[in-house]
């Protein structure tokens, strides 16, 4: 009899095991969503006014799967169709002059940004400030950026072209001596827990068929725009 209750217990610890098991595990929490990515377009006209680029950059990027992003700034525009209007982009306004009033810290305790795209120096160059000036105004612009977030990528374009006889007679010269002098600045300003990327948006622009006054792009330009930032942005959401 002891012999055969001792079989039956035997044969029952493995179903008192599971049983045991199934009671006192307890299931994993699903995981909680990360943040979306906060990236910020900073800029001029070029970028804010309309820049109908973002929203062009912005449908491509929801397209191409990267939905988990959102467009910080402190300025928002309609119009260009259905995006994310939050944006850095002011019109009229130098890159210098930001850097020596001291506005971007500001603008990124309002934002937050994870990535930060500029185009920004069209100005300078037509008011005919050095690019050595305009890229020290980068230094200063970049070291606020790290000094909020330490990890922050940047996007930096080799700005767009400017057609002299309808701007000024050197901007055309005074945007090529700063896009050829951007590179060699990334590599000495970019590290690896802060890196800098270079976009090229220059090359391929054309002022008479991708703008409509000779510096602002019209929608063939805005569509170049955005296919340069996009592939530079999407190696950098894909990590």
């Amino acid at each position: 009899m002891l012999k055969r209750h001792a079989l039956a217990l035997v044969a029952t610890c493995p179903l008192l095991i599971l049983a045991l098991s199934a009671c006192c595990t307890r299931s994993t929490p699903p995981a909680t969503p990360t943040e979306p990515v906060r990236i910020m377009p900073l800029g001029d006209s070029i970028t804010g006014s309309p820049g109908c680029w973002r929203a062009i950059l912005w449908n491509k990027l929801q397209d191409g799967g990267y939905t988990h992003i959102d467009f910080v700034g402190t300025l928002s525009s309609g119009g260009c169709g259905r995006h994310d209007g939050d944006h850095e982009g002011h019109g009229g306004y130098l890159v210098t002059d930001v850097a020596t009033q001291g506005l971007l810290p500001d603008w990124l305790s309002a934002t937050n940004p994870d990535i930060v795209m500029m185009h920004f120096g069209t100005n300078d160059v037509w008011s005919g400030i050095s690019t050595s000036t305009i890229l020290d105004a980068y230094d200063i612009l970049v070291d606020q950026m790290r000094e909020h977030n330490p990890h922050v990528k940047i996007l930096v374009a080799q700005i767009i072209p400017m057609d002299p006889a309808k701007s000024c007679s050197g901007c055309a010269q005074g945007v090529i001596a700063l896009n050829d002098a951007i590179p060699d600045w990334a590599s000495g300003k970019s590290t690896d827990q802060s890196p800098i990327i270079v976009v090229d948006q220059w090359t391929g622009f054309d002022t008479d068929t991708d703008t409509y006054d000779g510096v602002h792009p019209n929608n063939a330009g805005n569509q170049k725009i955005a296919d340069r930032w996009y592939s530079a942005m999407a190696s950098l959401l894909a990590k």
